[in-house]
């Protein structure tokens, strides 16, 4: 796919995510479906080769590196392999719950928390879906209150991505009951916080290998220390951070569309029907025209959004076109290589039918794709 998002540094540290990759994801794979999980040891050997945490200071063990084009030669490189739960726990690892700490943290939290992130041996989550709540946020019904120096903390969280292997969680919950974006605030909860447990590991359509888990909160007995930011700061906080948590999805998106369709179009060179091979006939040629045309170009637009991120001009709309058009190019993409792969392409062996299952989540995450719609049109047009 023609880019010049990448300069030679990039392409040098592609050799090592693709020799992590090689060695430590494709062998696992199956495996990893089959229990439902991935295995700790491939989160700590990724802390180990600089594929998780990169920008965590130096201080704190980290590389400080802040330009998020490395983060996009991690992602390239584990969509080539088909390997989504394993991009879904590493994106929400790095682009969303240390992206938190990293944005709001104090020095001591800092101190605590950044050094695990960077060696692999700590995993986050964010906790914000409750089951009466996805994308209208303000709807939740977990509540923090003060007890003296602590927060206890009542409710339930759901379709929580690293739910179950998470070794700290950040919790958006109610502190107030005013109107407006100043009722809500920030916790980091750590596993064995009293009050804490997990629940059932859920099971999904797809994504098999990634952990999605219920939380609750029963009474939990949250330090004062563990509060993240300022109390009344949790939606403005959310807010800053879901256009990297959207722009995450939507690259992981396009480099799953990018795969899918080169796998596709090798397979219709081979692949013969009626003494001819299949990209000969006009029908499927046109379509793959279409689609290699249509990933090109969002491509183009994709690398400018992660140029405007590393300058911190990415808009929040921007953002949200970018998932609201590449998660939807992407259906488009598997949709169109299962076709073409005829019966092998309904497969699970197949990676175009693993693709197919895992891709579906891409478009309600992070705000369903309709919300994105909503966002865009208050923009152009104004709120009413």
């Amino acid at each position: 796919m023609e880019s010049d998002l990448f300069e030679t540094d990039h392409e040098d540290y592609r050799r090592t995510v693709r020799e992590f990759v090689k060695r430590q994801v494709v062998p696992r794979m199956e495996q990893w479906d089959a229990d439902r999980l991935i295995d700790l040891e491939t989160w700590r050997a990724a802390g180990r080769q600089g594929v998780l945490g990169l920008p965590v200071p130096e201080e704190h063990g980290g590389a400080g590196e802040r330009d998020y084009r490395y983060r996009c030669v991690v992602m390239q490189e584990i969509a080539r392999v088909g390997a989504a739960a394993l991009q879904s726990g590493f994106t929400t690892n790095d682009d969303i719950a240390l992206s938190y700490l990293l944005r709001h943290a104090d020095r001591e939290q800092r101190g605590r928390w950044l050094p695990g992130f960077a060696t692999g041996e700590t995993i986050g989550a964010i906790a914000m879906s409750e089951p009466g709540a996805g994308s209208d946020l303000r709807g939740i019904g977990t509540t923090a209150v003060r007890d003296g120096d602590d927060w206890i903390l009542d409710g339930s969280k759901t379709f929580i991505t690293s739910g179950i292997l998470a070794d700290l969680v950040i919790v958006f919950a109610r502190t107030g009951r005013e109107h407006g974006s100043r009722e809500f605030s920030l916790f980091v909860v750590e596993d064995g916080t009293p009050g804490f447990s997990r629940g059932r590991k859920l099971d999904k359509v797809g994504l098999h290998a990634q952990d999605t888990a219920e939380l609750f909160f029963t009474g939990a007995r949250v330090p004062g220390a563990n509060l993240l930011g300022q109390v009344g700061e949790g939606l403005p906080a959310l807010m800053r951070s879901l256009p990297l948590e959207r722009l995450g999805i939507a690259l992981a998106a396009q480099f799953s569309a990018e795969a899918v369709l080169e796998w596709t179009v090798e397979y219709v060179r081979q692949r013969r029907a009626f003494g001819r091979r299949i990209g000969d006939f006009q029908a499927p040629a046109f379509r793959l025209a279409e689609l290699s045309t249509a990933v090109e170009v969002s491509r183009a637009y994709l690398d400018r959004c992660v140029r405007a991120h590393n300058a911190g001009t990415l808009t929040a709309t921007d953002a949200a076109k970018a998932k609201l058009w590449a998660t939807d190019l992407q259906h488009d993409v598997i949709d169109t290589g299962v076709q073409l792969h005829g019966g092998y392409g309904y497969m699970l062996e197949y990676p175009v039918a693993r693709a197919f299952v895992d891709a579906r989540i891409q478009r309600i995450y992070g705000g369903t794709n309709e919300i994105m719609k909503e966002i865009i049109q208050r923009e152009l047009i104004g709120r009413p």
